[in-house]
């Protein structure tokens, strides 16, 4: 059956951040300058042929854009200043508004106004929230920070955290459960059997922990700031959801706090090299920013500074200050998890590993239907 198009389907995609791609001629230097593009996956320029023509559907139905690490190579190299890297930046952000069941992340692509008061009224609500279990129905003390009658037991914390986390990670998954459907069961995709789920779904940790794909192109340094942005807070969401309880601990230090002080380095290394480079717009993939890049990175940052400040004044003795801190902290916290991890850019590191982990099972797929009958299936190299 012949795709249909959507003639405003430029339009639409504009909004999410992909303004030059009326200026591709379709030469493929971008595709033959990106290290990683390549077989079955011929990207910039495939994605970016769909968008022109109008192709929705089969540009829904694609994992290029996420195979894609936007080094800037790629975009360096087009004579027309058609910016491919930023336009498969875009397509991203386009993409994750077309799994999103809710409509949630379509609607904060296309207005920072939505998005600027939906993240104030979370925190908000959040700190009312807190405020009110602390003076009403806990019956804490402002000035005491842990133990008994803390303003803000820790368990009463992580309690919420769980929960928010339930829902947050249900809304995700049935977003990527849609993301599957989409790449997976479409019309051109070959069909997978089970077992092949199975045998290659190491690739999902591999490139989820590792980047790996990142690193194999040929700007490095990108690669090591992404690394460090994302293991800080990998690092600290685990020590959040699982230790809790001996985080809020002190005055003593213990081995928890030593990793909750590791990842806190890596963000006040990371986040200001990321913030220059977004001001001085030298690399290429820094000279466009979307406003949801702003609002991530600078609710990553209230996040971090409040919780280290919070954390100074707890070690510091001053328990009042250091509760008012934590408060404002968990605002940040909750403004940030709701609308970046189902809805916004940290949505990535759930979508990307999957991507990359269809791909190959996509690629092995077609390989096998391509064998002859009798033949010994050639293997596929793990990307």
């Amino acid at each position: 059956m012949a795709a249909r198009a959507n003639p405003k389907l430029v339009d639409d995609v504009k909004h999410y951040g992909a303004s030059d791609v009326v200026k591709c001629y379709q030469c493929g230097n971008c595709s033959a300058a990106c290290t990683i593009s390549k077989d079955a996956h011929v990207f910039p320029r495939k994605s970016v042929h769909y968008l022109q023509m109008g192709l929705e559907k089969p540009l829904r139905s694609t994992l290029d854009p996420w195979l894609c690490y936007y080094c800037g190579e790629c975009s360096e190299q087009c004579p027309r200043g058609a910016e491919p890297g930023e336009t498969m930046m875009s397509l991203r952000r386009w993409l994750i508004a077309q799994y999103d069941f809710t409509g949630i992340s379509g609607l904060f692509f296309r207005s920072w106004r939505a998005q600027l008061i939906i993240t104030v009224v979370l925190g908000l609500l959040a700190g009312a929230g807190f405020l009110a279990y602390g003076f009403i129905w806990g019956g804490g003390d402002l000035s005491i920070y842990d133990g008994e009658k803390a303003f803000l037991p820790s368990h009463v914390v992580h309690l919420f955290d769980w929960v928010m986390g339930g829902v947050l990670f249900l809304l995700l998954a049935i977003n990527c459960f849609r993301m599957w459907k989409f790449t997976m069961l479409n019309d051109h995709a070959p069909r997978v059997p089970l077992g092949a789920y199975v045998r290659h779904i190491l690739l999902l940790p591999q490139h989820f922990l590792t980047q790996k794909s990142y690193g194999d192109c040929t700007k490095k340094r990108p690669w090591v700031i992404h690394m460090g942005l994302m293991m800080s807070y990998l690092v600290m969401l685990i020590l959040i959801v699982f230790f809790l309880g001996d985080m809020q601990h002190g005055p003593e230090i213990l081995w928890t706090h030593i990793f909750g002080y590791i990842a806190s380095i890596g963000f006040l290394i990371t986040l200001p090299l990321v913030i220059r480079g977004r001001l001085q717009k030298v690399e290429k993939h820094h000279q466009h920013s979307h406003h949801t890049d702003w609002f991530f990175i600078g609710l990553l940052a209230f996040v971090a500074l409040t919780g280290i400040v919070q954390h100074i004044m707890h070690r510091t003795g001053l328990t009042t200050a250091a509760n008012i801190t934590y408060i404002v902290h968990l605002m940040g916290v909750v403004s940030f998890e709701v609308t970046q991890v189902p809805f916004g850019k940290w949505s990535h590191m759930a979508y990307r590993p999957l991507a990359i982990y269809f791909a190959q099972l996509q690629d092995a797929a077609k390989a096998e239907a391509t064998v002859p009958l009798g033949a010994p299936a050639k293997p596929q190299p793990v990307a």
